[in-house]
C-alpha cells in the first residue's frame, strides 16, 4: 500500500511585540526560552543621532570648494565680523568697568529719594544698553556660524548675495535690501490693519 503524502508543515514564525504589549515567545521554542523583543530607541539616542547628522552636514558644507572670488569674499566677511565682534566686546567690557565705578559713586551720592530714583533710572538705562550690546554680540556669533556653514551673506528670502556694504553696516543681516524693505512694508501694513 502506498502511503499518503503528508501535508507540508509551515516553518515557525516569529512575531514582533506591539508597543505596550508583553513580549511574545516565538513559536517552536520551549516555554523557558527568552522572549524576542525589538530594542526601543530612547530620546537620548535620537538627539545623539540628530546631532551627528547635523555635524556631518556641516562638515560636508565646509568641504565645498570655493572659487578664488568666493574665498576672497569669505575672508573679507570673516575679518569684518571679527572686527565688529571685538568692537562690541570692548563696549561691553568698558560698560562693565564703568558700571561698577558708577554703582559705587551712586551709593555714596544718594542723598534723598529723588536722587535715588534718578540713579535707579540711569541704572536701568545702563542695563538696557548692556543687554542690547550682548544681543548684538550673539547675532554676530550666529553670523560667524553661518559663515562657517557657507550660508552667511546669502539672502534667506531670494538667495541673492547680500552686498558687502550692507553687511558692513548690519553684519548679522539675513535679508538683502529689497527683501528687507518688502518685509518692513508688510509689517507696517499689518500694524495699520491691527489699528483699524
Amino acid at each position: 500500500m502506498a502511503s499518503k503524502p503528508q501535508p507540508k508543515k509551515k516553518a515557525p514564525t516569529k512575531t514582533k511585540p506591539v508597543m505596550g504589549s508583553k513580549p511574545v515567545v516565538a513559536s517552536g521554542h520551549s516555554e523557558g526560552a527568552k522572549p524576542t523583543t525589538k530594542p526601543v530607541v530612547s530620546a537620548k539616542d535620537v538627539s545623539r543621532i540628530a546631532a551627528s547628522l547635523q555635524q556631518a552636514e556641516s562638515q560636508a558644507r565646509r568641504q565645498i570648494v570655493l572659487t578664488p572670488e568666493q574665498e576672497r569674499r569669505r575672508d573679507t566677511l570673516h575679518r569684518m565680523l571679527m572686527t565688529k565682534r571685538q568692537e562690541v566686546m570692548k563696549e561691553i567690557g568698558g560698560s562693565l568697568g564703568q558700571s561698577v565705578a558708577e554703582d559705587q559713586h551712586r551709593l555714596e551720592a544718594a542723598k534723598d529719594i529723588g536722587d535715588q530714583a534718578m540713579m535707579d533710572l540711569e541704572r536701568e538705562v545702563d542695563i538696557s544698553l548692556m543687554e542690547m550690546r550682548n544681543r548684538k554680540r550673539q547675532l554676530i556669533d550666529e553670523a560667524m556660524t553661518r559663515l562657517a556653514e557657507g550660508t552667511y551673506g546669502i539672502c534667506a528670502e531670494c538667495g541673492v548675495e547680500i552686498s558687502e556694504k550692507r553687511l558692513a553696516v548690519v553684519p548679522f543681516a539675513k535679508l538683502c535690501v529689497e527683501c528687507q524693505a518688502r518685509t518692513e512694508l508688510l509689517e507696517r501694513i499689518e500694524k495699520e490693519e491691527d489699528r483699524d
